[in-house]
């Protein structure tokens, strides 16, 4: 069947279903985006706002009124104008009465509008009472005035305006959010005064550049004292493509050690913010809180406090973990699609949307003049014909006395029009006394004047230029207000690491044999006491805080890092490190240690060489490791040995298995992240490829501290003074220990 409508024997109309479709969805799309989701330009409104305001304004409920039953208005909206569900156009009208919502309300409401906390939990409008705003005028007060076209209603039996006479860019001032088909609307309020300011200078300069009127515009402006924190530039970038997005921070400061929140971010709810601070808690990822409350009333409407565990918390931090986490911190997607002066959806640019509005302006402004200008030259006729009555009364009144028909009579006696000779006959006989010469002549010479004011101003674009800037600096002085977002520039929020939430409690981590891992709190743990599996047997061991990285090395010189805090525990036989990281076939495990990223220490294969590194360069991300120490031929890692916080004085102890110690600076060996290191003890590297001699063990001494060495059952003590023999030039073989030593098994610092 083709695309077109056919009509078949029995003359019934039939149309594809691809046609129908096409056609119906269309229409319906174009509904939506027309007709309800996207506000218009020229007054900012959708549809269902436009037709609450005017049907409230044609109820008599100006800013002056008495409040009326909010139902009332809504019944009067559904059955004139907007044949929709009551529900819909009632939320409508309170998100125009809500000033947590809305920047400047258009709706004056008594009763329960809903609050910050819960902006949906206002009444049934059967409670509530509603009345405009004054800044309601600034949309109404020129309606009755020629300025706007008017179109039938739903079904025909009466008129509505197409779109309200607005005397300010309210499409930027209140801002609204739609979802149409295919195509969305995020513009967010702005303040009167700025966007105004800004209007006058594209009046002035057509060719103003969105950088030039952000001079005026400095950015949105909420219904909220929160900061605004996106930087300048982004905000330039957005008013010039129309798209980008805003960041909103909450306001908080420091009261007798706690913290408190006194603004949060557009439409935040405190309450729910609280709510995601104690699932944090409960969770205890967020340990340096120890209580929450909720001080907020009528005074202070917002007034959150966070109060820390201690005064050794770091609040900034702990402020910045909350922004990263929590809707204390804010993004809002802009995005300004409006319906423009051409009836055209289109996203616009600052520049584009004041441009545009200042057509709009400009022919409602035109349209209201020639309006009052018909109607004065309209009097004035009337009042020549009112002057020509009144110098011939007696005729006139003779003539409507006697004459069947004494319009035409008129009209030929006195060479008036038709216009004049009806308004002659209709007035009143007592209104005849009052036709007095002068009065007719004084209010003709009032309307002449003004005719002439008119006729120049419409006639002169500069004239029309300084009148529609006079009315923008007035309504911007009747109902404009100071910024109340605040503009900043702030850091990024950064989310506390798992490690950083992890309370520092001493622990020993012990490695075994066979490469099971596991830590036990505290540091008076005896390793050799803790229970193996069969055939294993305590190797290493590292003590340390659970907030420290665990770095392990393997017999191939790769470094690992484990998180400590969420090691097995001690009370079972721990887990195989090959389950957490991937080292190379064969290789076993040589060093544990940890401590701060800051801690250095000394690594060195038995080969005899070695370097010092910190533990921050030791890390890695990844379970396959990093490459550390480079082994030289027929060399073995040994366990890295700590170095004192304090390098300066140090000295590096290194002992061969023949009984061979030397004693050097510890500034004699470089700092690196990687490699092979230098020379510590001379031997001879074919002893070393034979295992005949290697460095036994090395260790970094102190000032004043005191060295042992063992062999088999016997140890020998070496203070200070007794080093002094030992001590040489890095690289040299070091002299022999005492008789009995010459096969040393370990050296330990007392």
């Amino acid at each position: 069947m083709t695309d077109i409508v056919s009509i078949d024997e029995d003359g019934i109309e039939q149309v594809s279903l691809k046609t129908y479709t096409e056609k119906a969805y269309l229409d319906y799309s174009m509904y939506v985006i027309l007709d309800r989701a996207l506000p218009n330009i020229g007054d900012g409104l959708k549809p269902v706002q436009r037709r609450i305001v005017y049907a409230m304004s044609e109820l008599g409920l100006k800013a002056t009124a008495k409040y009326k039953k909010s139902a009332r208005t809504v019944g009067d909206v559904i059955g004139k104008f907007h044949p929709h569900g009551d529900s819909a156009a009632y939320e409508a009208m309170v998100l125009m009465a809500q000033d947590f919502s809305y920047r400047y309300p258009l709706v004056d409401g008594q009763g329960n509008w809903g609050s910050p906390d819960d902006p949906k939990s206002f009444a049934a409008m059967r409670y509530t009472e509603s009345r405009l705003t004054p800044y309601a005028e600034v949309l109404l007060s020129e309606l009755g005035q020629g300025t706007v076209d008017w179109v039938p209603n739903f079904d025909g039996t009466m008129d509505e305006p197409s779109v309200l006479p607005a005397r300010v860019p309210n499409v930027l001032l209140n801002g609204t959010t739609g979802i149409a088909v295919g195509m969305a609307t995020d513009i967010p309020p702005h303040n009167l005064r700025e966007v105004v300011t800004a209007a006058i200078r594209m009046l002035e300069a057509p060719k103003s550049t969105v950088r030039e009127l952000c001079e005026h515009v400095l950015a949105p402006d909420f219904p909220t004292e929160a900061e605004i924190i996106t930087p300048r530039e982004d905000i330039i970038a957005m008013y010039e493509s129309g798209r980008g997005a805003l960041k909103m921070r909450a306001v908080w400061e420091q009261e007798d050690g706690d913290i408190v929140v006194s603004a949060l971010p557009y439409q935040v709810s405190g309450s729910r913010v609280l709510e995601q601070i104690a699932q944090q808690m409960q969770a205890k990822k967020l340990p340096m809180v120890a209580d929450l409350r909720d001080e907020s009333d009528h005074e202070n409407p917002t007034r959150l406090v966070i109060v820390p565990r201690s005064n050794r918390v770091d609040v900034e931090a702990v402020m910045g973990h909350l922004f990263a986490t929590t809707d204390l911190e804010k993004s809002y997607r802009v995005n300004l699609n409006m319906i423009g002066i051409d009836g055209r959806p289109a996203v616009k640019g600052l520049d584009r949307i004041l441009s545009e509005w200042l057509e709009f302006r400009k022919e409602t402004t035109r349209r209201r003049l020639q309006y009052r200008l018909e109607r004065v030259e309209k009097r004035l006729h009337i009042l020549e014909g009112y002057l020509v009555a009144y110098l011939n009364i007696d005729e006139v009144i003779h003539i409507i006395r006697t004459e069947d028909k004494p319009k035409p009579a008129l009209m030929q006696r006195f060479g008036i029009t038709d216009v004049q000779a009806e308004a002659i006959l209709d007035l009143k006989l007592r209104n005849l006394a009052k036709l007095e010469e002068m009065n007719i002549r004084a209010e003709q010479d009032e309307l002449s004047a003004e005719r002439d004011s008119l006729q120049q101003i419409l006639g002169s674009d500069a004239r029309l230029k300084t009148l529609m800037k006079k009315e923008l600096l007035a309504a911007a002085e009747e109902y404009g207000d100071e910024r109340r977002s605040p503009l900043a520039q702030r850091d990024e929020a950064r989310a506390f690491s798992e490690l950083e939430l992890t309370t520092s409690d001493p622990i020993t981590i012990v490695v075994s044999e066979k490469g099971w891992i596991r830590a036990a709190k505290g540091h008076d743990i005896d390793p050799t006491s803790l229970s193996y599996k069969s055939g294993d047997s305590f190797k290493l061991v590292a003590k340390g805080r659970s907030n420290q990285p665990t770095v392990v090395f393997d017999s191939t010189g790769r470094a690992y890092t484990l998180a400590s805090h969420n090691l097995p525990s001690a009370r079972g036989q721990g887990e195989p490190l090959t389950g957490r990281i991937n080292p190379p076939s064969g290789a076993t495990f040589e060093g544990v240690l940890t401590g701060s990223d800051e801690q250095l220490y000394l690594l060195a294969s038995d080969a005899g060489y070695g370097f010092v590194a910190k533990l921050a360069d030791l890390q890695a991300k990844n379970k396959a490791g990093k490459a550390v120490l480079n082994l030289p031929k027929g060399g073995r890692v040994m366990q890295p040995a700590p170095v004192p916080a304090n390098p300066e004085g140090s000295w590096v102890a290194a002992v061969s298995n023949e009984g061979r110690l030397l004693v050097f600076p510890l500034a004699d060996l470089p700092q690196m992240a990687r490699g092979k290191g230098n020379k510590i003890i001379g031997i001879p590297s074919a002893r070393v490829q034979s295992r005949e001699e290697y460095m036994i063990a090395v260790q970094v001494l102190g000032e004043g501290d005191s060295l042992v060495v063992y062999a088999g059952k016997r140890h020998h003590r070496l203070k200070p003074a007794d080093l002094e023999h030992y001590r040489g030039e890095r690289g040299r073989r070091g002299n022999k220990l005492p008789r009995g030593f010459q096969r040393v098994e370990a050296m330990v610092i007392e």
